[in-house]
């Protein structure tokens, strides 16, 4: 059994000496374990300082990507190298290494395709108030969206068995955390949470820089995400407001053309019934086209595992 442990890097010469020397070197169950570092175009040392401390696997951006990217591609290069697990952590060294043993042992039991790491948010000590809230609120948006239990929707420490990791597409370019989990839950995969430790603040987030930017960011993903999915379930519960709204102006309408013996002075009502009920109707056969083209991405995704299953064996480090 192969553990990759891959660590997404921009501007990390500083953090990462620290982040891989807490690494661990063996675990009850695994046979090898090396670690592979994803350089997101950094503009200081960290290619270098990867290269000095010795990992296994160096993949290198020559321009900034974004974090997704880096996620995407360290997912890539682990399993081309023959990972059966792949656990993602941040170079900041902000998770605790050593609980990546409770976070791998229920894929290692076959509990679980994706497990994440979970902070309990609500008491991590440098986060405010508000971002504690605004943490497990986004968690619990995420939770019914995917339909599992996520209590910390937002930890970048998780672990992806092999099958999963070759199933996982992410489309954000800015990061991959909630995508990746609505994405599980629609193809029903089993998600697990377990509790981790984290250490210290060694710096500032670089995803969240700006509040209302991350708020709007992430709000983005979740919808677009739902809705490329779940799209019959969308906007067909959209389309569902505008018929019940069209609906109830028509019943308005009735009722005073009943009670007055005319429609006089009511026609408004109906004309903006029948706009609704027609918009309705609309969104509704959207809704139908879009699950047929859903339908379609599943079918072509089903064929990408398939081919992927059988290309990707042993691989070398890379430059993208």
């Amino acid at each position: 059994m192969k553990l990759i442990i891959q660590i997404p890097c921009y501007n990390e010469e500083d953090t990462l000496p620290v982040t891989v020397a807490d690494l661990p070197k063996t675990l009850p169950g695994i046979d090898q374990i090396e670690v592979l570092v994803i350089d997101d175009g950094s503009t200081d040392r960290t290619a270098e300082v990867a290269r000095e401390l010795g990992v296994q696997h160096l993949v290198q951006f020559r321009r900034n990507r974004g974090l997704a990217r880096a996620f995407l591609a360290g997912l890539d290069a682990a399993l081309r190298a023959g990972a059966d697990i792949v656990v993602n952590t941040d170079a900041d060294n902000q998770y605790c290494a050593q609980d990546i043993e409770t976070l791998i042992a229920p894929i290692l039991a076959e509990e679980a395709d994706i497990v994440v790491g979970d902070r309990d948010v609500a008491n991590v000590p440098h986060f405010s108030p508000l971002k504690r809230w605004l943490q497990r609120l986004g968690s619990w948006v995420v939770q019914k969206a995917a339909g599992r239990a996520i209590p910390d929707a937002a930890s970048g420490f998780r672990a992806f068995s092999r099958e999963a990791a070759l199933r996982i597409h992410v489309l954000s370019d800015y990061s991959y955390t909630l995508e990746t989990l609505i994405q599980a839950g629609v193809q029903r995969m089993a998600v697990e949470h377990v509790p981790i430790r984290i250490n210290p603040q060694t710096r500032q987030s670089r995803l969240i820089r700006n509040l209302p930017q991350y708020l709007m960011h992430s709000a983005i993903t979740i919808v677009r995400t739902y809705i490329m999915y779940q799209p019959l379930r969308a906007f067909v519960g959209f389309g569902t407001l505008f018929l019940v709204g069209g609906g109830m102006l028509g019943v308005r309408f009735l009722i005073f053309f009943m009670l007055s013996h005319g429609a006089a002075g009511h026609v408004q009502s109906l004309i903006l019934a029948a706009i609704l009920i027609i918009v309705g109707f609309q969104i509704c056969l959207i809704g139908l086209l879009a699950d047929l083209i859903a339908v379609n991405r599943k079918m072509l995704e089903d064929a990408l595992f398939r081919v992927q299953r059988l290309e990707i064996g042993g691989g070398e480090d890379s430059t993208q």
